[in-house]
């Protein structure tokens, strides 16, 4: 900490990144550093697929070498039985990141998941239930047809989603149809968010792009010989509701196709990996774009600690 300066109050490092952009790496380095400095320091995951404790392989869950003693909390920590909302997750989150407050530790966010990190920062908006009649009904459209619909019912917030953003599109359909009003106008009145009651530290790595699409591909070729047939399998197994989030995590019917004889372990591979490389290229867009443009953009081999995070020193 420089000369002079103030503590800051309440502080939250997030590291968020695509995947395979070696935040995990980052987030345990700078806990270190700041242990190195006298402080305490303690890792939160903010990735959607982490969370479930029955995709340590597939989603890249560090191990206990990894976290080379660091406390990391929030990894493994849903049953892929139960869906983990961004609502959920935050509320975790929130605790958590109190908790280290009062013990007097700097919390350390890593992950990739966008609306994780903008509901525990900015909140959630107050949408009430869903109508179970709506709901099927728009489920059992063709994404074209929900694109035309909301470009009827709702044309401002269909025009900031892309055409084949089925998730999204779909749910501010449910929303206007269900609650009569835009998801844009429940957003404008979301509460709970953190974000003005801590001094957020925050850095988004954006890796050169062929470096991160190589390192994707090797990571899911080295995820297919390390355990990942055994993790889908195991979870077949439990024959759970394919509409869980668990179940549609990157790899799973990729390797289940394979368990099931339709299609080669070469072809399992090719289309995994170019599964991660979609979700990374996703990713990096939604970071480069979406958060706060004060918040720093950099190559992971660029950060400096001391620099970058120089109000936790």
């Amino acid at each position: 900490m420089s000369k002079g300066r103030t503590p800051a109050k309440n502080p939250v490092a997030l590291i968020a990144g695509p995947t395979a952009s070696g935040k995990s790496d980052l987030a345990v380095r700078l806990a270190l550093a700041l242990h190195e400095a006298g402080k305490q320091a303690l890792v939160i995951n903010a990735d959607s697929a982490q969370v479930y404790a029955d995709l340590a392989v597939l989603s890249a869950r560090p191990s206990e070498d990894e976290m080379r003693g660091v406390p990391h909390r929030l990894f493994g920590t849903w049953d892929g039985a139960i869906a983990c909302s961004a609502a959920d997750w935050a509320a975790a989150a929130k605790a958590e990141i109190a908790a280290a407050h009062e013990a007097g530790a700097v919390p350390i966010l890593v992950g990739g998941t966008g609306l994780y990190i903008r509901t525990l920062l900015d909140g959630i908006a107050p949408v009430p239930p869903i109508d179970e009649a709506v709901r099927a009904e728009v489920r059992a459209m063709e994404v074209a047809e929900i694109h035309a619909a909301l470009m009827q019912e709702d044309a401002v917030y269909a025009a900031q989603l892309g055409p084949a953003d089925r998730q999204r599109l779909a749910r501010a359909l449910e929303v206007v149809r269900s609650t009569g009003r835009s998801l844009k106008a429940w957003q404008a009145e979301m509460t709970g968010g953190i974000g003005e009651a801590i001094t957020l530290a925050p850095l988004i790595l954006l890796p050169e792009r062929a470096r991160l699409y190589a390192r994707c591909d090797a990571r899911f070729a080295a995820m297919l010989d390390g355990g990942a047939v055994d993790e889908v399998s195991s979870l077949l197994a439990r024959n759970l509701n394919p509409a869980l989030p668990v179940m549609r995590a990157i790899g799973v019917a990729e390797i289940a196709r394979m368990l099931a004889g339709t299609s080669t372990r070469e072809e399992a591979l090719a289309a995994g990996q170019q599964a991660t490389r979609n979700y990374a290229k996703r990713q990096y867009t939604w970071l480069r774009h979406q958060p706060p443009t004060e918040w720093p953009r950099i190559a992971p081999e660029n950060v400096s600690f001391e620099t970058d995070f120089e109000i936790l020193f």
